[in-house]
């Protein structure tokens, strides 16, 4: 990732006015997570953060203005952190994950990746599952629509991406075994007819 420039800049910590130096982290050279490159809408919602810890009147004008410029020269999450380290962000997250933690202070959430949606389930598969199970009390009538339906939602599924195989699989193996049941029940029935006549 190439080196990383030392946070603060050359001249030792920024001195936020209003606030005393010593309260200010000591951030060693960054590494893991703290070193990684910041993008632009990283910088964006770092000042996000600013804006409303100022409007809040957690930082005053000179504390404001001053967080406002170093947060669009940093580089990296590490510098980013220090700017918001001291300001409500959201909940913190847990440590992080491999041999060594990272070392510099803790990255808010602002700068965590937005958590990817669990898929929803296809509704074709939901349909199919319902009919499978609504199959036995129907004398067989839906084991048919419980077929289709399993069927057209596992090829929705192969195309979108969708949760939901395990429903449709569910509502074909219903929907065969009702029809297959309710099939040779017709065919017994015809052969006991033909054997009374």
């Amino acid at each position: 990732m190439g080196d990383v420039q030392p946070w603060p800049p050359a001249g030792g910590r920024p001195d936020y006015p209003g606030r005393p130096q010593a309260g200010w982290p000591q951030v060693p050279q960054a590494t893991g997570y703290a070193a990684m490159r910041a993008a632009h809408t990283d910088r964006d919602r770092t000042v996000d953060v600013l804006k409303a810890a100022y409007a809040e009147g957690r930082l005053n004008a000179d504390e404001y203005s001053a967080r406002f410029d170093l947060a669009h020269q940093a580089q990296t999450y590490g510098q980013l952190a220090q700017l918001v380290g001291d300001l409500p962000s959201g909940p913190m997250p847990g440590p992080m994950p491999g041999p060594a933690a990272p070392i510099g202070p803790p990255i808010p959430t602002t700068f965590l990746p937005a958590p990817v949606p669990a898929p929803s389930n296809n509704g074709m598969a939901v349909a199919s599952l319902v009919l499978g199970l609504l199959c036995a009390p129907s004398l067989g009538v839906l084991g048919i629509p419980a077929l289709v339906t399993g069927h057209l939602a596992r090829q929705q599924i192969r195309r979108t991406r969708e949760a939901g195989d395990g429903l449709a699989t569910f509502g074909l193996v219903m929907g065969y075994l009702s029809v297959a049941g309710w099939s040779m029940v017709l065919l017994l029935s015809m052969v006991f007819a033909m054997g009374n006549g």
